[in-house]
């Protein structure tokens, strides 16, 4: 099941993982200036983000496999093939925002259902072999999407890619809907943290690590959407090599999710979440000071590598931390916060672009990163009992 899982999560994004290595071939068809070719991937971003919400009710009411097949795999699927046929910017921004709108279902409702299936000492590494496959296929995509952009065009990519994720989609709600009940795993002990009432401090330390690592993903998520332009305009690279770049990033996911998982499994989720989040401000402003080649290379490894640990960590502490009942609600919150913030701040940063450069852009935002997780880790300490 966690290897159907894996598959999943690799389908659900093969057509959602497009827009970011594509960008400079819409960006060209459409003469767009940084802020309008950052709406791109924002118009998907910001209504995936809102989407987690309602998504995560949903699937504590309805159960997962319907908002985890039909809707987050199929679904997307078939917005994609509108986004392929899409002949103007406008109706490109409303199906992408389409994608979105169904996209959002998948996550919260995939990862509460894996936490059923392990006993909780064994949830940070399945959930991290489930990121694999949102890994595998951000690693894939851009190296596929070069390829066939440059011989059907970037319509062509999208619609390609949608067949073989309707077909996937297809035969997984058959696969889930033979499957018997889940049993339901309790913890071990009677008196643990997810089955305890909230008491004022683990509700603030909750809180502070949520804010914490939603807000550093949806930066580092933010920048990385960005890159093939700055790779692009900064560097004068195709946009074939700058698309196939953002593999790069991605590569981490093939490992960091399961090492992260592992580590918070046997060492402590709390320093498993501290650390990438601490580190992502700085090496964001390291994209000033990498030469193009080795050291940029190198810098977009380890923007991958706080991505995947952070948020496998992440997902770990709060399933932990929050009742079964509540807790695909709380993944939603969680996913809300980091997809969200990556939609509105997308934008953003495409906007400090056009004004005044990379940069100052790279230093604003790595140095704003930096300084909520600061906060955000004195809160952490502070509401200890």
């Amino acid at each position: 099941m966690i290897l159907l899982f894996l598959l999943a999560h690799l389908s659900h994004h093969l057509v959602t993982a497009l827009p970011v290595p594509l960008l400079p071939f819409i960006r060209d068809e459409f003469a767009l200036n940084y802020t309008q070719a950052s709406l791109v991937t924002a118009a998907f971003g910001i209504v995936y983000g809102a989407s987690q919400l309602p998504a995560g009710w949903l699937a504590d009411r309805i159960g997962p496999r319907t908002l985890i097949t039909l809707m987050g795999i199929i679904g997307v699927a078939v917005t994609g093939f509108l986004v392929g046929l899409s002949q103007t910017y406008l109706m490109l921004i409303i199906c992408l925002m389409l994608m979105g709108i169904l996209g959002g279902s998948y996550h919260p409702a995939a990862t509460a259902m894996i936490t059923t299936l392990l006993k909780p000492e064994n949830w940070g590494r399945a959930l991290g072999f489930h990121m694999v496959g949102g890994g595998l296929s951000y690693f894939l995509i851009p190296l596929i999407a070069a390829g066939l952009a440059a011989v059907w065009g970037w319509r062509g990519a999208f619609i390609a890619l949608t067949i073989p994720t309707i077909a996937f989609g297809v035969l997984l709600h058959v696969l889930l809907g033979r499957q018997a009940p889940i049993k339901k795993v309790e913890p071990k002990t009677a008196g643990s943290a997810a089955e305890t009432p909230f008491g004022k401090n683990r509700f603030r330390r909750l809180i502070s690590i949520l804010i914490m690592s939603a807000f550093t993903q949806a930066v580092a998520l933010s920048t990385v959407s960005l890159l093939p332009l700055y790779l692009v305009d900064h560097f004068s690279v195709s946009r074939e090599v700058a698309a196939a770049s953002i593999s790069l990033v991605y590569s981490a996911g093939l490992w960091a999710g399961p090492v992260g998982g592992y580590l918070s499994d046997h060492w402590s989720r709390i320093t498993m979440i501290l650390i990438p989040c601490l580190a992502t401000g700085p090496v964001i402003y390291l994209l000033n000071q990498a030469p193009y080649g080795i050291g940029i290379g190198a810098v977009l490894v380890f923007i991958g590598t706080t991505i995947y640990v952070n948020t496998t960590a992440a997902q770990a502490y709060i399933v932990d931390n929050t009742p079964e009942r509540t807790r695909s609600t709380m993944l939603g919150i969680y996913f809300f916060g980091t997809m969200e913030g990556h939609g509105v701040l997308t934008p953003v940063i495409g906007y400090l672009f056009d004004r005044v450069g990379f940069y100052l852009s790279f230093t604003i935002v790595g140095a704003a990163v930096l300084a909520v997780s600061f906060i955000c880790t004195g809160l952490f300490w502070s509401s200890r009992d």
